[in-house]
């Protein structure tokens, strides 16, 4: 299990999370939602180890991880894909993919990301920043795919995509849930994520205010948080 117990933290002088705790066991999907601006980008900062809280615990599977780097995160299974096509531009899908393996078989971790993203199977030796932003996604998420994590961190990853790429990427989403691994989902289309979602927590001003199954979330105090949100 993923534990953050009273996590605070911010940037300089600028507080954003106060005293949040999250809880992603395994082989669950945990949708993360709330309006935008309240910390869970951050969250997912702080729990991927890009960014040491100031105050509170981060456990995985009974191991205190606190203030430890990314790398050491990723080690004991955490991966994360962050909002804004988490990819090296300039170098092409199959370094990308290289990359993403991490030691691992190449060749296999090609074949992985081929069967899940078949599109890109065709563009190994194109540069990642001449595809299409619903491909660039596509590679970022293949990280979650031959990197074999346990614990997978979504930030926002249907942001700026055109419908059909959106229900290729939910679906994909839902393959991953269905081979074992645990998600923590941040994503502007609520509707769809709490299809996915076994638990739920509830953002607003750097605190959780609710935390619980999706069916006893109120829809109308939702849709007030959501004013403007897609659905």
């Amino acid at each position: 299990m993923l534990e953050l117990q009273g996590i605070s933290a911010g940037y300089g002088d600028t507080p954003v999370l106060r005293d949040v705790s999250l809880w992603l066991p395994p082989r669950s999907v945990v949708a993360l939602l709330g309006p935008n601006g309240v910390g869970k980008t951050t969250l997912l900062r702080v729990a991927s180890g890009l960014l040491a809280p100031s105050s509170g615990r981060i456990r995985l599977d009974g191991r205190d991880l606190t203030g430890k780097p990314p790398h050491v995160l990723a080690r004991h299974g955490v991966c994360h894909v962050p909002e804004g096509r988490g990819v090296f531009p300039t170098l092409t899908v199959r370094d990308n993919i290289l990359i993403q393996a991490a030691g691992k078989d190449v060749g296999e971790a090609i074949e992985k990301v081929v069967s899940a993203f078949p599109v890109l199977g065709h563009k190994l030796r194109q540069t990642a920043g001449s595809l299409s932003g619903g491909q660039q996604q596509m590679l970022a998420l293949a990280h979650a795919y031959v990197a074999d994590p346990a614990y997978v961190l979504l930030d926002e990853v249907s942001m700026g995509l055109a419908p059909v790429v959106v229900d290729e990427i939910f679906g994909f989403l839902g393959e991953l849930a269905a081979s074992g691994c645990a998600l923590l989902l941040v994503e502007q289309y609520v509707t769809r994520a709490l299809e996915l979602a076994d638990y739920v927590y509830l953002m607003n001003r750097g605190r959780t205010e609710f935390a619980g199954e999706p069916g006893e979330l109120d829809g109308a105090r939702l849709m007030e948080q959501y004013l403007g949100a897609h659905t």
